[in-house]
């Protein structure tokens, strides 16, 4: 049996007692004779890769049976067999059912965001944070300028959205929604990125996923941003100037509709 690369060995050892006469099938474990099924099942691995992957995947299979295999009455090697292969196909369907959608880059769109009140999104002195303010004159180069990516799926889960990624031009940070503790709401932060971001798969280990928002157009030129990691949260800015701009709930003391402009 092959498992990704990794030769998989299951060996029973089948020595009865000499003076027993009786074939395998026939032989019920309660007579005199004596069936080595009660041993341990003996695996052996050989694999001519380096990686230990394969191998993890051999001990928790391996594992999983060990446990809740119980010694039958009637020692049987078909019976024994069809058990061993009904776990280890389980255990590969499961697997292939943890893999998430993907998302493939597919434009790169350069603007400035602002609220539908106007405010612009500026960087926050001093720390990983974008607040929102109302600039006047002189102050107009304080705006962020944004890579808008859009990314497109076959199995986008929010209708009439886009997927796509904020990244702040010329530099390394990335727009995410995250959460470190369960029992707190997600946050709005700005990762480094160094990475190109051609394919993001959803519970990606990297946390690349925490990049993604559905956005949605609302009305003739507003759009709102949804976390893809957290649904029914949305990038919001607050009335007041020079505030975080944060990840909300939908509400009445919060703006999540946005003006993109070239």
């Amino acid at each position: 049996m092959d498992c990704e690369g990794v030769d998989l060995f299951v060996s029973f050892e089948s020595a009865y007692l000499k003076d027993s006469g009786m074939g395998f099938d026939e032989m019920d474990c309660s007579l005199n004779g004596r069936c080595d099924l009660h041993k341990p099942v003996k695996v052996e691995t050989r694999t001519p890769h380096h990686s230990m992957r394969p191998v993890v995947k051999i001990v928790i299979v391996m594992h999983k049976m060990m446990k809740s295999y119980k010694q039958p009455s009637e020692c049987s090697r078909r019976e024994l067999h069809t058990f061993i292969m009904e776990n280890v196909l389980e255990e590969r369907r499961i697997s292939s059912a943890k893999a998430g959608p993907r998302y493939t880059k597919s434009k790169v769109l350069p603007c400035s965001v602002c609220d539908q009140y106007q405010k612009t999104l500026i960087r926050s002195s001093g720390d990983l944070r974008l607040k929102a303010a109302t600039l006047k004159g002189g102050n107009i180069e304080q705006k962020v300028r944004f890579n808008l990516c859009t990314y497109i799926s076959p199995s986008s889960s929010v209708a009439d959205s886009q997927p796509v990624c904020l990244g702040i031009s010329n530099s390394s940070l990335y727009l995410a929604c995250s959460r470190t503790d369960s029992s707190k709401p997600p946050k709005l932060e700005l990762r480094e990125i160094n990475d190109t971001l051609n394919t993001i798969v959803a519970n990606d280990p990297m946390g690349y996923d925490h990049l993604l928002f559905y956005r949605k157009e609302s009305g003739v030129a507003y759009n709102t941003f949804e976390s893809l990691k957290f649904p029914g949260w949305f990038i919001s800015t607050t009335f007041e100037d020079f505030e975080d701009v944060e990840v909300s709930q939908k509400s009445v003391n919060s703006i999540s509709s946005f003006m993109l402009n070239a």
